[in-house]
Order: C-alpha cells, then sequence, then structure tokens
C-alpha cells in the first residue's frame, strides 16, 4: 500500500532578533527509526510547506496596511461573511464586515464598519506564537441591503436598547446607522450579538515561495466560540480563517480584489462556485499546522473508503504553533453514515461518525508520565507506556485521561470545495470551543475547520494503518523537547479530537 506521511508543517525555528523563521525541513530526514518518505502526489499537493518555502513568524506582527479574506467565511451560527480590514500606523483601524444570507456571499444582508483603536501587547503565554492586544470600539454603523434582515435586527434593537430606534420606520435600508458611539456614549450592538473580540489574539505569518519568488502575508485574528451565549465575553485562545494582506496575498485570488473594492454601501458580490457533490473517497491531508482552542497544534491524515463507508484518521498533536514538536499521535478508525443535506447550514452535509477503535503513541516524556500515571484499566496497559510506543486503547474503551471513549458517535457537517489552483478541499466541522464532542444532534457543527486537501484519490479495501515509528521526529525520540505539552494543559482534552 502507498504510504502518505503527514508530517504537514514541519519547520526547523530559528530565532532572529524580533522575528521567529521558520525553515522547511527537508523531504527525506534521517530519525532513529529511518526516513521519512511522502508518498509523490501527497508531496506535490503539500509542496509549498515541504520544499521552497521560508515562514516567519513576526513578532511583534506589523499590521499596517489592508486585510481581506480569501473567500466566503463560515462562523457559527451559522454566519456567512468576508471582511476587510486596515490599520493604521497610528494604531487606529477601520474593519468592514460584510454579511450575506447564503454560504457563497453573494445576497448581502447587511455591512458593519467598525472603527477603533488597537493596542498590541505582549506575547501571549496561553497560545504560543501569538500576540495579545488591547481594542478600544469608538464607532460602529450598520448598513442593511434588505428589508427582511433590517426588521429582525430593528426589533431586536427596541427590545434590547430602548428609545435608540423608537420604531422600524427609522431605519432606512442603503442608509449608515450609527449603533455605538463613544463620544455619544451610545452602545446597542449588545442587541446583534456584535463584539471585536477577535483582535484580543494576533499572529502575522510572512510567507516567501522561493521557486516562484512571490511573497504573502496572513493575518490570523482570535476564533468566535461555537456557543452563541458565550461570544460576547469570550477570550479566544485560537484562530479564525486568516486574512491575506490585500498587496502580498497568494496568487491567484479572485475575492481579494472584490473585496478589497468594497465599502458598506457597496458589499462584494463573490463569483458563483458550483456546490460539489461530497465524495469523500481518498486520502486527505492538513495544509498547515492547525491551531484549536484550548492551546492545542495539531495536524490531521485521514483516509475514506465509499465502497464500505469505514475511515482512518491521524491526529498528530504538537507543543508549538509550527508543529515540530510532536506530543503524542492518536490513531482511530470506525465507520460512518451516508450524508443528507443540511436544513441548518446551507451547502454542508450531515453525517454520523463511529469510532471503534483507537490507539494512542506518546511522543514526548510529559505524555508519558501522564499516560503511566492513570488508573489502571482507564487507558492502555497501565505502566508500560514509553515514548515512540504506540497502544491499542480500545479494549479499555479508550483513554480517560485523554477524554477519549470508545464506542464514540459524532455528528458531524461535512462539505467538499475546490479552490482557485484547482485542489479539491475537504471542510470537517469545527470543534466545540468547550473541548467537548459533537456527540449529540444538538451540538452539530454550523461552522468549520481548516480544510484538509485531497491529496490521493479514491483507494481501495480497508488499509493497515501507517506504522507509528515513522510519525516520529528527528530529535524527539527519548529526548527532551525545548516545551513539552504540560500536564495541566492535556487534562483540558475533555473530548475526543477526532476531527
Amino acid at each position: 500500500m502507498m504510504q502518505c506521511w503527514w508530517m504537514v508543517g514541519s519547520l526547523i525555528v530559528f530565532v532572529s532578533g524580533s522575528k521567529i523563521w521558520d525553515v522547511p525541513v527537508s523531504q527525506t530526514q534521517s530519525h532513529a527509526t529511518g526516513k521519512l518518505h511522502w508518498e509523490p502526489a501527497c508531496q506535490y499537493q503539500l509542496r509549498h510547506l515541504q520544499d521552497g518555502t521560508r515562514i516567519i513568524g513576526v513578532l511583534p506582527p506589523r499590521l499596517e496596511g489592508h486585510w481581506v479574506s480569501t473567500g466566503c467565511e463560515v462562523r457559527p451560527g451559522p454566519e456567512f461573511l468576508t471582511r476587510f480590514y486596515t490599520f493604521y500606523p497610528n494604531r487606529l483601524f477601520k474593519a468592514h464586515q460584510f454579511y450575506y444570507t447564503d454560504p457563497h456571499c453573494r445576497d448581502p444582508s447587511y455591512s458593519l464598519v467598525i472603527k477603533g483603536r488597537l493596542r498590541l501587547r505582549q506575547a501571549s503565554w496561553i497560545t504560543r506564537g501569538a500576540t495579545e492586544a488591547e481594542h478600544y470600539l469608538q464607532k460602529v454603523g450598520i448598513v442593511f441591503h434588505n428589508e427582511k434582515t433590517m426588521k429582525e435586527i430593528a426589533s431586536q434593537m427596541n427590545q434590547s436598547c430602548p428609545g435608540f430606534m423608537p420604531t422600524t420606520r427609522a431605519w432606512v435600508p442603503g442608509t449608515l446607522h450609527e449603533v455605538l458611539s463613544a463620544k455619544a456614549g451610545r452602545d446597542c450592538t449588545a442587541a446583534m450579538g456584535f463584539t471585536m473580540h477577535e483582535l484580543s489574539l494576533v499572529r502575522l505569518e510572512r510567507k516567501y515561495q522561493q521557486q516562484e519568488s512571490t511573497v504573502s502575508e496572513e493575518l490570523f485574528l482570535g476564533d468566535i466560540h461555537t456557543e452563541k451565549k458565550e461570544q460576547m465575553h469570550y477570550r479566544p485562545t485560537g484562530y479564525q480563517r486568516p486574512l491575506q494582506n490585500a498587496m502580498h496575498h497568494l496568487h491567484p485570488c479572485p475575492a481579494c480584489g472584490l473585496i478589497y473594492q468594497a465599502d458598506e454601501h457597496h458589499p462584494p458580490i463573490l463569483p458563483l462556485v458550483p456546490e460539489l457533490p461530497l465524495h469523500l473517497s481518498g486520502k486527505w491531508a492538513s495544509i498547515h499546522c492547525e491551531a484549536r482552542p484550548a492551546v492545542l497544534f495539531l495536524t490531521r491524515y485521514f483516509t475514506f473508503y465509499g465502497n464500505n463507508q469505514t475511515w482512518e484518521g491521524y491526529y498528530q498533536h504538537y507543543s508549538d504553533p509550527l508543529c515540530n514538536q510532536p506530543t503524542f499521535t492518536i490513531y482511530a478508525s470506525g465507520h460512518y453514515t451516508k450524508g443528507v443535506s443540511s436544513s441548518k447550514v446551507k451547502g454542508g452535509t450531515e453525517l454520523e461518525f463511529k469510532v471503534t477503535k483507537a490507539k494512542v503513541t506518546p511522543m514526548d516524556r510529559a505524555t508519558v508520565l501522564m499516560l503511566n500515571s492513570s488508573d489502571p484499566g482507564t487507558c492502555g496497559e497501565n505502566g508500560s507506556w514509553a515514548i515512540g510506543t504506540e497502544q491499542d486503547i480500545t479494549q479499555t474503551n479508550g483513554c480517560i485521561v485523554l477524554g477519549i471513549q470508545l464506542p464514540h458517535t459524532e455528528y458531524e457537517l461535512f462539505k467538499i470545495e475546490q479552490d482557485v489552483k484547482d485542489r479539491t478541499l475537504l471542510f470537517i466541522g469545527e470543534r466545540p470551543t468547550d473541548g467537548s464532542s459533537p456527540d449529540t444532534p444538538a451540538k452539530r457543527p454550523t461552522s468549520y475547520q481548516a480544510p484538509l486537501v485531497q491529496c490521493v484519490g479514491a483507494s481501495g479495501v480497508f488499509s493497515t494503518h501507517v506504522n507509528q515509528n515513522h510519525l516520529a521526529m528527528t530529535g524527539n525520540s527519548g529526548g527532551t523537547v525545548l516545551i513539552s505539552l504540560p500536564l495541566a494543559l492535556l487534562l483540558l482534552l475533555t473530548g475526543f479530537y477526532v476531527f
């Protein structure tokens, strides 16, 4: 069987002044057990992470400039939107958020224009590689683009902010209405559930494509809590889909120019994108190192078998935002149901996933210590865990200390898209921010994680999973990593992070 190793985002870090220089590892690297080899198809799809790309994490981040969405974004709810943020040298910012009724961002409902001041503070002690910030809102205005949305929000305003708008007649589509004014001491944004807490956490990455001689910049802002009632006071520990510098973005990007030219009165109408059927068969891998709330960094690699609707996956967890220092790997497998179109999230498909088997491989000493300290019969063979050695935890019905329960059912949300580079992308439902699992229909996701890229098409029968020794990385087998995932942090894993 061909194997597609998923050491995605494996980079060596050099610190120079105020910058973190992330230099890619070579395609083939020796370690204690042999060499890492990419399947050619997967290497081709992901080579920008492994070959000829240099990533710079800029600390402190330099935000001055224009930043735009690269496509239609989906927030929990669901909410469909695009963003256009401008940061000025004097710490002032102006942000546009364009909201839509459809998942393709072609039917605008209303636009927000937000003005304020942003102050960068210290590097985050919670989310490695991020910078904490404080924001102060001066003005927030809203422009409605359809009558229905205007009446719904006007009704909410009149209930929670009495006297602000006496009747719905005062609201006029196409007119800018001020809903927050620091100078006037008026703030009615709570009626819409509006916050800008995403500005509390900032990460800036600069990427150099040596082969194409291009430079791009991505701005990661704080994540949005998956529970609506928690969003008003949530302090982010993860990220949203990144914005790209309007002057230095990945090409091609049809949406970037449209969003850059837009304003609150003229929201961008993105190009029509055909909805693709959900064909899961094949192999899918992370495009980059992924960050999750509760300070988790990981890469994912899945194989789906459409002939018998079974699946298997790897979740390689790391202690750093570059996915260079592995802490543990979870291998899981099971089966899934036939999907049905989601009535709540347009363009999405609802499925149920059953996890019936799982194995864990600790990659650092902190994880080994934690697993060996677990109660007998709750996580594999007690006291026998060792770095780089895989254990089956199916017989103990999972691993309590890692929050893994077997058998386990998850209610999921999937969709497939094709990007401008003709790559097939798989979006899987966003994990609950509180670290739990979508184990009931009511907890089914309404937004998506970072996409996976298809690196191999449909395959045959259920495979024997990848030898975990090949997933170990140089400098981490039996050695001490720079920063290990602490015991207290691992205990935050109250749910099985399957997807």
